[in-house]
């Protein structure tokens, strides 16, 4: 059934669409939403690591919606949940730890500054790090994030500080200052999407231990869910349709977009016709959506005249080690505040290639995740390595004296020919869909920036006096951090969007999601896909009401 005609209809409630769906509601445009998950609220959110991290709360199961997934196209697929982000209205930003770093001048400028590396597709950005500058500000407020930007080697320009100061840290965060500075770098406070007093209407953080991986019933973490979405649904403008899932973008004669086709809560096909069609379901899936919606114009999928949509696929580069201290050892450790909130930029990047990179990336301090049951999966190993008996329950006791300092890295994902995402119409979902397909070939650099990171890391954690450090990998990839399939540029030759994440293709469909970094940068890329989707929505409704 086709519905009547709205301004604009978006696909998808994260980052990138709920920025967009907000100023478009305030400009008085109409605006449907179309979020494929269910509508979560504060009750919805309970302590239950069962139901947030091991069943589909937020994960689609793989034998009902697989990705598949290989490393490099000489191997077979399998099906896993990789790259899924989160299904809910809100995205990913739900149950997200809310690491809200700014990307560097250095980001948009990655080729002409530092060269691009043989076998990577590293380009520049059609705009400058100046260009979205007071979009990271408009974000930073209108999400929520506490902060204090202190001086550093690659503080990128501000305009001023945090809109909130910085969440209470835990007293280990003085004892990364003092071993940071004692190895000559800088331990800078990490800004986080959660607001440390109340703001607009939500209340401040109670400092519980289940952030990431859980949504917050208090609406203190700064998902779209907590802060864009009410604030749109408000304008009166934005119509918001939870558990609908898009199938299909259609075309009109002119090859314009013309509406989505999706399977609303009851499984009944719908038609939402609009005047612009904005796809914001992750990079990986709005690469799905685009090349699942063919028709006589686009027999390869819509906006993909030049093969491009799905390639270059971005993730972030991940390392990790944990340093494990006896609780009993320093009275600084019973401390029962959940956040250390300190991150290490010096190496973000090299004056040279010495260690064979230029770009690398950030280091996160954190406390590991208290999910008791993947803890305990963890030590008790598997296959012959696996314990059981007293010697589990020992290594349970001796965890559970224990406190664990972990690190990630944020790393350069260079974008290369080897990593990209298709459909496979011999494997579909429980709609019916060809699902996505993922192939990752890593370029060699991010392993040599990866290891060196995690040796930096290690110097930090070794001078705080752990009973030991242990290197948990150097060579991983964080898949909820993606990008790139559908990269903006200015050549529709080598692009797919141009600078205002419009389709080249189609000048009736953007992309505001993930799919449009050409680059992946040294942090997690939340915010700049936030920040983005406010710059994008400017240039839109200037469009709009110039009648374009």
């Amino acid at each position: 059934m086709a519905k009547d005609a709205v301004d604009v209809c978006i696909v998808g409630s994260g980052a990138g669409g709920a920025p967009l769906a907000l100023e478009l509601g305030r400009a008085g445009f109409k605006v449907v939403v179309l979020e494929k998950g269910a509508w979560y609220r504060d009750g919805d959110f309970v302590h239950d690591e069962i139901l947030n991290s091991r069943r589909n709360f937020f994960m689609p199961l793989p034998w009902d919606e697989p990705h598949l997934w290989r490393l490099g196209a000489d191997q077979p697929y399998s099906r896993s949940n990789e790259a899924w982000t989160a299904n809910c209205v809100g995205g990913g930003t739900v149950h997200m730890s809310g690491y809200f770093y700014r990307f560097k001048p250095i980001d948009f400028r990655q080729k002409t500054e530092l060269g691009a590396p043989a076998g990577s597709n590293v380009v520049d950005w059609p705009i400058t790090y100046q260009a979205l500058a007071p979009y990271y500000d408009k974000a930073e407020a209108e999400l929520g994030v506490s902060g204090n930007a202190v001086p550093h080697p690659f503080l990128e320009p501000r305009k001023g500080n945090y809109p909130l100061p910085p969440l209470v840290a835990h007293p280990i965060a003085g004892e990364i200052d003092r071993a940071a500075k004692g190895l000559g770098w800088h331990s800078i406070p990490t800004a986080r999407g959660i607001i440390s007093q109340p703001y607009r209407g939500r209340d401040a953080c109670v400092y519980c231990t289940l952030c990431g991986s859980y949504g917050c019933e208090h609406g203190a973490k700064s998902g779209t869910n907590a802060s864009l979405i009410p604030a749109a649904i408000a304008t009166g403008n934005v119509e918001l349709r939870p558990k609908c899932m898009a199938t299909e973008i259609t075309v009109d004669a002119k090859g314009l977009a013309k509406s989505v086709i999706y399977l609303d809560a009851d499984g009944e096909r719908q038609e939402q016709p609009a005047r612009i069609i904005v796809s914001s379901c992750t990079a990986v899936e709005s690469a799905r959506l685009l090349l699942n919606s063919v028709s006589s114009r686009f027999p390869r999928g819509l906006a993909n005249d030049n093969g491009l949509v799905g390639r270059n696929l971005l993730f972030s580069s991940f390392g990790q080690s944990r340093a494990v201290f006896d609780a009993r050892k320093y009275d600084w450790l019973a401390s029962p505040m959940p956040f250390v909130n300190r991150s290490v930029q010096d190496f973000y990047v090299m004056p040279d290639e010495r260690f064979g990179f230029r770009k690398g990336g950030t280091l996160g301090f954190m406390w590991q995740h208290p999910n008791p049951i993947f803890a305990a999966v963890g030590l008790a190993g598997k296959g012959e390595k696996g314990i059981f008996g007293k010697a589990l329950k020992d290594r349970l006791r001796a965890y559970r004296d224990s406190k664990v300092l972990e690190f990630e890295i944020y790393g350069e994902f260079l974008p290369t020919d080897g990593t990209y995402v298709g459909v496979d119409a011999n494997v579909k979902d429980r709609f019916g869909l060809p699902v996505a397909a993922i192939t990752v070939s890593r370029h060699p650099r991010d392993f040599a920036m990866t290891r060196f990171l995690v040796e930096r890391g290690e110097e930090v954690l070794e001078q705080l006096g752990p009973d030991r450090v242990e290197r948990v990998g150097v060579a991983g990839e964080t898949t909820i951090l993606q990008g790139g399939t559908c990269r903006f540029g200015k050549d529709p030759a080598t692009s797919v969007l141009d600078a205002d994440c419009r389709a080249h293709a189609v000048k009736n469909l953007y992309v505001v999601d993930g799919s449009f970094l050409p680059t992946s940068g040294g942090v997690p890329v939340t915010l700049t896909i936030a920040a983005n989707s406010f710059r994008v929505a400017d240039q839109l409704i200037a469009r709009l009401k110039k009648g374009a």
